[in-house]
Parts: structure tokens; sequence; C-alpha cells
């Protein structure tokens, strides 16, 4: 089954156990606690549409919904307790504060029913929908497609003892990829689907959801580089332990019947502020683009008066994991401006009309960019979207910067901040110190800084 339909049979247990707690909660609160006849209500009625959004907006937050297939029983019993907690106590401010009561005791009562109730009520067909998963991974009947970087012997070990293990990990091996074309010790087990420079055609073609870099230590400098391509996207990595690493205690096992492997976790956001760094994203787009409309409007009359052609400007961008959009920014440039191909613009661009010129300096030009923030093509601070035709020149020189483009791209950025356009190859690589140094960072105090340094910018006219 599909990690998406998991996630929504999840969401739907839990949209219908919460409907199930809140009238059941309301039934024992009329009837026992308050001792009066049931009868159903306005509170009532709005609980029934209202408390179970709320409940599945606080379990959205805890993640739970990121990676349904890798959830597992102590994980579920966890995020439950902690969902159910913080959910009683927010609905019980939100929604029952304000009830007639006939004393306090009346709150504390109705507070740890609610709890309870929805706890008891969540829990048990949640931990029989993991079970079923658990059951089904253990039987190797269910999992996560998986590729094997490296075809010498050490991947020949590591393979064996995932396949030889008494219970599944969750690992359906749909074959392997080698860096020297040579080693093949794998083919008579798994599937030859390659060589290392086709690695992201290969995870997209055979939908794989986690890479075992298998190499033997001779080959550990190339693992940096193969990290560098592969980390930051939707793809587990999992890489083999020296004795440096288990003694240094860098060693994560989430399996005690598992293999002894590394996880490369790069993601330095927790996921609830990933899911508000996402809702601000939309909010701020929506409000700026009805706010604005005054501004596009002057800017659309200055930009067609200023040189013929287009008022918009679209061209192709790689979003994330190498996903290829359409940015849209107000032209600044006079048309046919790259007809020899692919350049830069610098500060005294004679391409560069006057009133993009001022647009520039200002930012404005990039306002449009709030649609593709709208519709999941960007965020609002993110590494700055390259063409494909840079990205190949910068990551030749240096592989660490296809990291950024495993994140969604923003409008603003760490680089942008602080370097501004740049108008060649080196200065890119310049720039692209600071959206390492964010991408490593990332948090929504770091996000709120680098918008308020944008803003300034914007007023100021200092950009660059």
């Amino acid at each position: 089954m599909k990690n998406k339909k998991l996630t929504l049979l999840l969401v739907l247990i839990d949209w219908f156990s919460a409907i199930l707690s809140w009238g059941t909660f309301f039934y024992f609160r009329k009837t026992k606690i308050e001792e009066v006849e049931f009868t159903t209500n306005e509170t009532f009625y709005q609980g029934l549409i209202i408390v179970p959004l709320i409940w599945l907006f606080i379990y959205l937050l805890q993640g739970t919904y990121s990676e349904v297939k890798r959830l597992y029983r102590s994980r579920i019993i966890g995020l439950t307790l902690t969902g159910a907690i913080f959910g009683a106590i927010f609905l019980f401010f939100f929604l029952l504060l304000d009830d007639e009561i006939n004393g306090y005791k009346q709150y504390y009562d109705s507070l740890l029913l609610l709890f309870l109730v929805h706890l008891f009520s969540t829990i048990i067909p949640r931990f029989i929908f993991v079970s079923i998963l658990v059951k089904k991974i253990h039987k190797r009947k269910f999992g996560f497609g998986t590729l094997i970087i490296g075809g010498s012997q050490k991947a020949v070990d590591v393979f064996n003892e995932i396949t030889n293990l008494p219970k599944g990990t969750g690992n359906l091996f749909k074959g392997f990829i080698n860096i020297n074309g040579v080693d093949r010790l794998l083919e008579d087990k798994l599937p030859y689907l390659g060589h290392i420079d086709e690695v992201e055609k290969v995870l997209s073609e055979h939908d794989i959801e986690e890479v075992i870099v298998a190499l033997e230590s001779t080959e550990h400098d190339k693992i940096k580089n193969i990290i560098s391509r592969l980390e930051g996207g939707e793809v587990k990595i999992k890489v083999l332990p020296d004795m440096y690493d288990i003694l240094s205690g860098s060693v994560e096992m989430t399996n005690i019947f598992g293999a002894l492997l590394i996880n490369v976790n790069t993601e330095v956001m927790s996921i609830w502020q990933r899911t508000v760094k996402r809702i601000i994203d939309i909010s701020v787009s929506i409000i700026a683009l009805i706010l604005l409309v005054p501004v596009f409007f002057i800017l659309s009359i200055l930009v067609k008066t200023s040189s013929p052609g287009p008022i918009l400007f679209l061209q192709e961008r790689i979003g994330k994991n190498g996903r290829v959009f359409k940015i849209i920014k107000f032209r600044t440039m006079y048309i046919n401006s790259e007809k020899n191909g692919p350049q830069l613009s610098s500060t005294d661009d004679p391409r560069i009309t006057k009133i993009g010129r001022l647009m520039r300096k200002t930012r404005l030009d990039e306002f449009p960019q709030f649609f593709n923030v709208l519709i999941g093509d960007m965020s609002l601070v993110g590494p700055r979207p390259e063409r494909m035709f840079y990205i190949n020149q910068i990551a030749a020189i240096e592989p660490q910067f296809l990291q950024l483009t495993k994140v969604r791209p923003g409008i603003t950025s760490w680089g942008q901040v602080k370097y501004g356009y740049a108008e060649n190859v080196e200065q890119m690589l310049d720039r692209m110190k600071f959206d390492l140094l964010y991408l490593k960072n990332r948090s929504l105090s770091l996000d709120f800084k680098i918008m308020l340094f944008t803003i300034l910018i914007v007023f100021k006219g200092s950009g660059k």
C-alpha cells in the first residue's frame, strides 16, 4: 500500500476516533459530572466539527502523518499520549472553560474525563493499525524500496545480514549500483541498476525510499560526495559505521533486530517547525497577493512603458529534489537579453531597464513569487533557485551545492541578504557558503531574522 493511502487511512481513523471521543465525553460529562439529563446544544454540534480538526492539526504538528510506514508501536503510544495531554488542555480552555459550572471540581473532572476518553478512543485503533503494519513488515510483505550503493564483498555482507535476520526490517531491495563500474558481486542476488552517476534517475524510476551505502574502507573518501548528492531529500540514507563511530556513540539504532547502520539525518528543523513554516508561507502569500494588488498594478504599468515586451518574466529553475518549475518575476531586462545563451547580470548590466534597476535594488521584481510560494514551488525563506546550466557548473567545483536543491527554494535567503545577486560562478560559490550555513541551522527564528533584513533591504533600496 502506498504511503499516501496509509496516511489517509490513519487520518480517517483519527477523525472518527475524535468524533467518537467528543460524543462520549459530552454524554458522560452531562450525566455523570453535571448530573443532568443528556441534551445536545450548540457546543456539542460545534465540537463535532471543530474538535476533530483540532486533533488532526495537533497530530500534524507532532509529525504523526509524515512517515506513516515507519511508525512502530512504542512511538505511536508516545505520540498519542503526548497529543492527548496537550490536546485536552487546549480544548479545555478553548471550548469548555466558559461553560456554566457548579464548582471548580467539575472543571477538573471534565479535563480528566476529556483526556481519558480521547486517549483510549484513539490509542486502541491506532495500536491495531500500527501492529498490522509492523507484522507485515516483519513478514517482509511490506516495507521501503531500498537501494544498495556498492557491489563489493562489503555490500554482499550487508545484504546477507539484513535478509537473514529473523524479522524483516522493512528493506525491500530493488537492486544495487556501484561506484567504479566493476564490482558486481551482488549481481547474483540483486539486479544491477547502473553506475553512481545515474543515482538520481535510479531513485526516481524504482521508487527508492531508503539507500544503504555499503563501501569498502578504502572507498570512504567517496561517501561525502555521495551523501552530498542524496541528503536533504525524501530518501533515507544509512551508512556502515567504523569503530570510531561506535566508540563515539554516533550510531543511531531504531530496531534492536536490525543491522548495525548509521542513519544519516540532516534535517535540523523539527516536524512541527516545518509544518508551521509551510502554514506561514501560505498565510503570508495569500495576504501579500491581496494587499499588493495596487503595487502590482503600478509596477505592471511601469514595466510595460519602460520597454517593449511582457510584464512578467518566467524562467525554468530547479526546485526541491530537482523538480523543474517556472519562477515568476517582473521583467527587469530588455527582451532577447540571453540570445547568446545564459548570462548572469552585473551591476552595470546594459540589459537591465531603468525601472528594472530600481526593482532589483528594492527586490520588487521578486514579489510575484508569492504565487510560487502559494502553490508550493518555493518558500518565503530558502536557498535561491538556480538554473540547471549553473548548477552543473557549480556542482562540478563543489558537490555540496547539490544539498541546496534538496529543500524548497525561497524568495529570499541568507546568501541573498548577505551577498545579493551573483555576477559569476565564483560569486555564486561565495553566496553558497551562506546558504549552506542556513541549511545546517534552519529554524523559524532564523527565518524571521532573514525576512526582517529582507524587509529592510526593500525599504532602503540597498539590494545588490
